[in-house]
């Protein structure tokens, strides 16, 4: 924005930016029809720009409205009710229907999803396909599918709801009720450790989904527009920690199976293993810290949590909930806001803490800021109040280097907990309150942005069926595939294409200065804006005289005094002049 880039004009940018926003509202305002709504919302389309599904227009300037960020636009009345028409397409009798039946519908697509994606697969251009297509069912589907994949997150771990059997200083060998597994005497303990669960299968199949979406979506955005989207980056984190997840899993493994071959191959007891092969019989706290198997539990957790606060995703859908959401992401801009001051002070206080306690190591009541790691941890709990003033304590006596500790220990804690944290608490309340002040146009507009990813053209079947290609997809490939073939052929025959140029710039020139005529948009606008003009008009001469007015009026009637008395004195003179001239010219000719 240019309010960014020349600071000294951003007032005036900003007011010009809310005229314009305030003037789109206003012929929003003064539509009386469908047809003008959508001329607003359309913008000007040619007879090419056919829509993409029978009877959904393109909504170009809509989508620009909320590229930019014109919340009262998007959230206008009129505006709304064209994209409930297009988000409850193909199904409109569920829109009047109470939420207990909208509640009901959303639980049978989900128990009914794989019935409904091979429904999809044989007849995509069928009843039930078309009801699929759909906005609204694409997202009850997309939601009840990562429904089901955070339950199987669950489920993997609900063998160790009660605490794992196998403790951390055993093997297989010595956990109860393992004889099966103690039936073979050369089985290593990572061999039963590392191999993927049915669970987890169904884990990666649903990652593996969710991958070869992000890839037909950053495809057919480009990758400029994908990175704009703030949940595209918890997205591609999410799943990036998945696949690194699964890949250290692999791994380890990988090795474990090399370790139980070569068990196998040279037919030796446990107990006659060459160390690199005997490390695979250990128990989990013999295990290296960068043991494969340890790092992919690590992702995976990470990952777990990262799934889960992707449910904030679809929250702006329910009126409720929405502006939570809403707030909690500003909230989040707030803390990222401060990080650079907090970063600032709590670093100075590290190095310098860290500095002044780095040679009493061993010398004081507790560890604390004798290394750099004891010292980031001292601070950091400090602002919870969970370090204790005797981490400043030197046992040997140095009672100067202890005050100075003591001083700088105490400030720190003045400046983080009562400055800089009620500063933030500030920030976040100030947020808060300007997202309550226009809850409903910030609800309504975040709505708008959640289901306009939905009217895009495909993402119909959810993961993991998507990795399923259906006949439309293959069909779809083929004409592709032949149009690509065809512009190929043609463009071997340079003389024809030529042709075929020239023609088609005849044509088009033709098109320009034959159509003198305003179409039906150019129209619809003029009329709109005739409207929005006489409208101004109308309340500005309607409007009452403000006190700043009288002001005005005032000061005119006393400087049209002044240039009246001015004038009257002027003309006085003149006339005086005038006189005695004449009285002079009458005095000599007699």
């Amino acid at each position: 924005m240019l309010a960014d880039i020349e600071k000294e004009f951003k007032n005036d940018y900003s007011q010009l930016s809310s005229q314009c926003k305030d003037y789109v509202v206003g012929l929003l305002d003064l539509c009386r029809s469908t047809e003008e709504v959508e001329a607003i919302l359309n913008g000007e389309t040619s007879s090419e720009d056919s829509y993409e599904d029978a009877g959904r227009p393109p909504l170009t300037r809509l989508k620009l409205a909320i590229k930019y960020e014109l919340k009262k636009f998007v959230a206008h009345p009129n505006c709304q009710q064209q994209l409930l028409s297009i988000w409850y397409e193909n199904i409109p009798g569920l829109r009047q229907q109470t939420t207990g039946v909208k509640l009901l519908v959303v639980l049978a697509v989900a128990i009914g999803l794989p019935v409904l994606a091979a429904a999809y697969w044989i007849t995509p251009c069928s009843r039930v396909g078309k009801v699929m297509r759909s906005p609204f069912m694409k997202f009850v589907a997309h939601a009840s599918s990562f429904t089901i994949f955070l339950g199987l997150l669950i489920l993997n771990a609900a063998d160790r709801f009660a605490g794992t059997t196998l403790l951390p200083n055993m093997t297989h060998h010595q956990q109860p009720g393992a004889s099966q597994m103690k039936l073979d005497p050369q089985l290593l303990h990572r061999t039963t450790t590392t191999p993927f669960t049915w669970m987890e299968i169904l884990i990666i199949s649903w990652v593996t989904g969710m991958i070869w979406a992000e890839v037909k979506e950053i495809w057919s955005q480009g990758p400029g527009e994908y990175l704009v989207e703030p949940w595209n980056f918890l997205d591609f984190g999410m799943l990036a920690i998945f696949l690194a997840s699964f890949s250290c899993r692999f791994s380890a493994m990988k090795h474990a199976d090399i370790a139980q071959n070569y068990v196998y191959k040279h037919n030796k007891t446990l107990l006659q293993l060459p160390p690199e092969i005997h490390y695979f019989t250990q128990a989990r706290i013999y295990w290296l810290p960068s043991d494969p198997q340890l790092v992919s539990e690590g992702l995976y957790a990470v990952a777990v949590v990262l799934s889960f606060s992707r449910i904030a995703y679809i929250l702006p859908a329910n009126e409720s909930f929405g502006p939570l959401q809403i707030s909690l992401g500003r909230t989040v801009k707030d803390i990222f806001k401060f990080m650079v001051i907090f970063l600032l002070v709590f670093l100075a206080f590290m190095i310098g803490m860290f500095n002044l306690y780095s040679y009493y190591l061993g010398a004081k009541q507790n560890d604390a800021f004798t290394t750099l790691e004891e010292s980031f941890k001292t601070l950091f709990w400090a602002i919870f109040g969970l370090s204790e003033v005797k981490s400043v304590v030197i046992n040997n006596g140095h009672k100067f280097i202890e005050n100075i500790g003591y001083v700088l220990y105490g400030v720190y804690n003045v400046t983080m907990v009562i400055v800089l944290l009620n500063m933030l608490i500030a920030m976040i309340n100030s947020s808060f309150q300007e997202i309550e002040d226009h809850a409903d146009v910030e609800w309504k507009f975040a709505r708008a942005k959640l289901w306009f990813s939905y009217f895009e053209e495909g993402r119909t079947l959810p993961v993991p069926f998507n990795l399923v290609p259906s006949p439309k997809t293959i069909l779809g490939l083929t004409t592709a595939l032949k149009s690509q073939l065809l512009q190929l052929k043609e463009k071997c025959n340079d003389g024809k294409t030529e042709t075929q140029l020239t023609q088609l710039g005849e044509s088009k020139h033709s098109g320009f200065g034959g159509s003198t005529s305003p179409t039906r948009y150019q129209k619809t606008m003029k009329r709109l804006i005739k409207r929005y003009i006489i409208k101004a008009q109308a309340d500005r001469e309607s409007d009452e005289i403000t006190e700043g007015e009288l002001k005005e009026i005032k000061q005119d009637i006393s400087s049209l005094r002044y240039e009246l008395l001015e004038e009257k004195s002027q003309n006085s003179e003149t006339l005086d002049g005038l006189l005695r001239r004449l009285g002079d010219t009458s005095s000599s000719s007699l």
